[in-house]
C-alpha cells in the first residue's frame, strides 16, 4: 500500500487552478438592539441576499457574547452565639482568610463557576424561516439531541483543535459521585455536604484515584477534567500571577516561585482595556464584599456556536447566492440561587470544621438546561473560597492568641446568585441593582460567514445545474415521564411521521412530584425546629426542578443521569420490532447498535474513526439508547409511520426518557437566485 502511494505522489503535478478569486468574511448583527431579556435572538440575512456573492453557511457561525455573573444575595447570616468577629465571613473573590486574624492573602474564587460542555447549550430550540417558509421547525431541548450528535461524530483530535473554540471538553463519565441533600443528623451540627446535591460531578481538583481501597471507586469526587479545561477557557485572569516549578537540594518539585519580570498577567498588557479591544473571554470584575458593597465576580465571554453544530440543514448546505433566512434562537438564560455554609467547633479559637453548598432555586424561563455548573466547596475544590470565612466570637473564658474562642457551635451562610445570560447586561435584577457591571467585551450576536466569487469557469461548471437540492434531518421531541425503578414501559410516542431515520432515547432522574421529600434543615445551616425544604428524594435535587437544571451535574449536556440502564428495549416502527431480537444486555447497544453511529466510515476502519463514547462511558454516565431506523425501501419512505418505545427500567432510580425522533427533509433551491423552487 506504502508503495503504491510513493507511485501515485511521484506522479502529481504541482499546483492547481483557483476555483475561487476571492475570500471574504461578512459579519452581520442579530436584530436585538443588545437586549435580550424575551431571552431570544433573531438574525435575518437581508443584507446577505443583495452582496451578490455566494455564501458558504456550512462554514459560518454564531459570535455570543456571554455575561456570567456570580454574585452575593443579602448579607451573611449566622447563629446567634457570635457576639463579635475578629474576621466577618464575606464573600472575598480576590482575597480570602486562610486562617484567624490572617486578613488577606493571594487566593481567587477563579475556579468556583463554569459552563456546561459546548457553548450551544445556549439555544433551547431553534428555527430557520426560507424565504418566509419554516424549514427548520421549533424543537425544546434541541441542545440535548445536537450533544449526542457532537459525541458521537467528534473525535479526540476535533477537541485538541476545535475544544478551545467551541467550548467543548466532555465531562468525564468515572468523577461522578452522590451527595445526601440534608440529612437529619445532629440536631445542632447536622451533616455537611461540601459537592451540591444529587448527582454531582463537579470536581475540578486535578488529583490521582487512589487504588488502596478494596472497592473500585474509579475517580470519583477526584476531578472532572472536562469541567476544569472549560474554566480555563473563560476564567483567565490579569491578577494571575505567572510562576515556575523549582527543584529543591533533594530533587524534588519545590513551590511555585514568582517570575521576578512579571508580578501578573496584566503586566503583559500595555493595559487591561485591550483586553476588551481582543474580545478575549476573562474575568472582568471583581469586587471583595462588604458590610456596605455586595461582592462580585464577572467573566465576560465571546463563543462561538458554528451553524453546522446547530442544526444538519446547515451542514448540507451548498454554496448560495441571493438567499434570505430568518433565524430565531430561543436561549437558555438562567439565574441560580444557591448557598454556603461554614461551621465552627466550640474551643479552637474558630476552625471550620465542615462546610456545605446546595442550590436554593433556578429561574430559567424556558424550562431548559441551565449552562451553568457551580464547582465543589470540599477541600482545594474551585468553591472552596465561597465558603463563609473563619469567624470568632467573644468567649467565656480563654482565647487563643489575640483571638477569641468560639463559645459554641456556631455557622456562618452566604447567599449567592448566578446568573448566565446573552449580551452583557446581567438581567438578574437583584444583581443588577447592587452593582453589577455591564460587560466588557461584545454586546451582541453576530453571524460570520464567509462569502466566495468564483473563477468564471469553475462558475459556469457550478450552474451546469443551478437546482440543488439539500437533503436534511430535523427532529421531534417527546418526553415518557416518571417511569419506576424496575417497571416495565410501552409508549406510543407519535401516531404518524413520514421518513423516519433514528430514534434517540435518554434517562434522566426524575423529578415528579410522586418523589418529594421533605427533609429536615440542620440548625448549621440555619435550620432548626420545623424547618424543612422540599427535595426530590428520586433525584436529590430541589424538588419540581430536572436534574438538566442542577448546577452540580452535567446531565443534559451530553451526559445522561448515571447508570440508568434499560432491558427488554426495542423501538417499535408501526407495530414492527425494529430490533430483531428485543435488547436485554448493556453490551447489545452499545456493539449492535450505538457503536459507529455518525462516525467516520461508521467505525468500520481501525485507524481511521470518530466518536467519544467508548462502552464504560456508556455504562457510567452517558446512556444512549439510540436506534437507526432508516433502512427502508425508497416507496416507504413518503407514508407516516407510528413509533413506540418500550422496555424496562434497570434502575434504582425513577427515571423519566426524553426521546428525539430524526426525520429527513428535502429542500430545492436555486443556488444563483436564492429561490426555492
Amino acid at each position: 500500500m506504502s508503495d503504491k502511494l510513493i507511485f501515485d505522489l511521484a506522479q502529481e503535478v504541482e499546483g492547481s487552478p483557483n476555483v475561487f478569486i476571492r475570500k471574504d468574511w461578512i459579519n452581520i448583527l442579530d436584530n436585538q438592539n443588545q437586549n435580550y431579556n424575551n431571552n431570544q435572538s433573531v438574525i435575518d440575512t437581508s443584507q446577505l441576499s443583495n452582496s451578490n456573492k455566494y455564501m458558504s453557511y456550512r462554514e459560518a457561525y454564531f459570535s455570543v457574547p456571554f455575561l456570567l455573573t456570580l454574585g452575593t444575595s443579602g448579607a451573611p447570616s449566622g447563629s446567634a452565639t457570635f457576639a463579635t468577629e475578629d474576621l466577618t465571613p464575606y464573600f472575598r473573590p480576590t482575597s480570602y482568610p486562610s486562617a484567624p486574624g490572617i486578613t488577606s492573602v493571594p487566593m481567587s474564587s477563579d475556579y468556583a463557576v463554569g459552563l456546561k460542555n459546548w457553548f450551544g447549550q445556549i439555544i433551547h430550540s431553534f428555527t430557520v424561516d426560507y424565504n418566509g417558509t419554516t424549514i427548520v421547525q421549533q424543537t425544546p431541548f434541541i441542545n440535548m439531541w445536537n450533544s449526542f450528535k457532537l459525541m458521537t461524530s467528534l473525535s479526540l483530535d476535533d477537541i485538541n483543535t476545535q475544544g478551545a473554540t467551541i467550548g467543548f471538553f466532555p465531562d468525564d463519565a468515572d468523577t461522578w459521585q452522590w451527595a445526601s441533600p440534608f440529612t437529619t443528623g445532629g440536631a445542632v451540627t447536622g451533616a455537611m455536604f461540601p459537592y451540591g446535591q444529587g448527582v454531582c460531578n463537579n470536581s475540578n481538583l486535578s488529583a490521582i484515584a487512589p487504588v488502596s481501597g478494596i472497592y473500585n471507586t474509579y475517580s470519583s469526587g477526584l476531578g472532572n477534567s472536562g469541567l476544569r479545561r472549560r474554566q480555563q477557557l473563560i476564567n483567565f485572569d490579569l491578577s494571575g500571577i505567572p510562576s515556575v516549578a523549582t527543584l529543591n537540594s533533594a530533587g524534588a518539585v519545590g513551590a511555585p516561585v514568582v517570575v521576578p519580570e512579571y508580578s501578573s498577567y496584566g503586566s503583559f498588557m500595555q493595559s487591561a482595556s485591550n483586553m476588551n479591544l481582543l474580545w478575549k473571554s476573562y474575568i472582568s470584575n471583581v469586587r471583595n464584599q462588604t458590610a456596605q458593597q455586595a461582592g462580585f465576580l464577572q467573566i465576560s465571554i465571546v463563543a462561538t456556536i458554528y451553524l453546522k453544530h446547530i442544526h444538519s440543514f446547515f451542514n448540507m448546505c451548498p454554496l448560495l447566492k441571493g438567499v434570505f433566512m430568518k433565524m430565531t434562537m430561543n436561549l437558555n438564560n438562567t439565574t441560580t440561587s444557591f448557598s454556603t455554609a461554614s461551621t465552627y467547633a466550640a474551643g479552637n479559637g474558630g476552625a471550620v470544621t465542615s462546610g456545605s453548598l446546595w442550590a436554593t432555586s433556578v429561574a430559567s424561563p424556558l424550562g431548559g438546561v441551565n449552562p451553568t455548573m457551580i464547582a465543589s466547596a470540599s477541600g482545594s475544590n474551585g468553591s472552596q473560597y465561597l465558603l463563609p470565612a473563619y469567624a470568632v466570637t467573644a468567649g467565656t473564658g480563654a482565647t487563643v492568641g489575640a483571638l477569641n474562642v468560639v463559645a459554641a457551635v456556631a455557622y456562618r451562610q452566604i447567599n449567592y446568585k448566578l446568573n448566565y445570560t446573552v449580551g452583557s447586561v446581567c438581567n438578574d435584577s437583584g444583581l443588577s441593582s447592587t452593582g453589577a457591571q455591564v460587560g466588557a467585551l461584545s454586546k451582541s450576536v453576530y453571524l460570520y460567514i464567509p462569502s466566495y466569487t468564483f473563477n468564471p469557469i469553475f462558475e459556469q461548471a457550478y450552474l451546469s445545474s443551478p437546482v440543488k437540492q439539500i437533503k436534511y434531518t430535523d427532529v421531534y421531541q417527546y418526553q415518557v415521564l416518571t417511569i419506576p425503578a424496575g417497571q416495565t414501559y410501552n409508549n406510543l410516542l407519535t401516531n404518524g411521521i413520514a421518513n423516519i431515520k433514528s430514534v434517540l432515547i435518554l434517562p434522566y432522574f426524575s423529578a415528579g412530584s410522586t418523589n418529594v421529600a421533605s427533609f429536615p434543615v440542620p440548625v448549621a445551616l440555619g435550620g432548626g425546629a420545623g424547618v424543612t425544604q422540599s427535595v426530590s428524594a428520586n433525584s436529590g435535587f430541589v424538588a419540581g426542578l430536572p436534574v438538566f437544571q442542577s448546577p452540580f451535574d452535567c446531565a443534559g449536556t451530553g451526559p445522561t443521569s448515571p447508570m440508568c440502564w434499560l432491558s427488554n428495549f426495542n423501538v417499535q416502527i408501526s407495530g414492527q420490532n425494529a430490533i430483531y431480537n428485543t435488547q436485554k444486555y448493556n453490551f447489545e447497544q452499545f456493539n449492535n447498535q450505538l457503536y459507529g453511529q455518525n462516525a467516520v466510515n461508521g467505525g468500520m476502519t481501525d485507524g481511521l474513526t470518530s466518536g467519544l463514547v467508548d462502552r464504560q462511558k456508556f455504562d457510567m454516565n452517558y446512556s444512549y439508547y439510540y436506534v437507526n431506523v432508516e433502512r427502508m425501501l425508497p416507496v416507504e419512505m413518503s407514508v407516516p409511520k407510528s413509533v413506540q418505545v418500550l422496555g424496562q427500567n434497570l434502575s434504582s432510580k425513577s427515571i423519566d426518557l426524553y426521546c428525539f425522533i430524526e426525520y429527513g427533509m428535502d429542500v430545492s433551491i436555486d443556488a444563483l437566485t436564492g429561490a426555492r423552487v
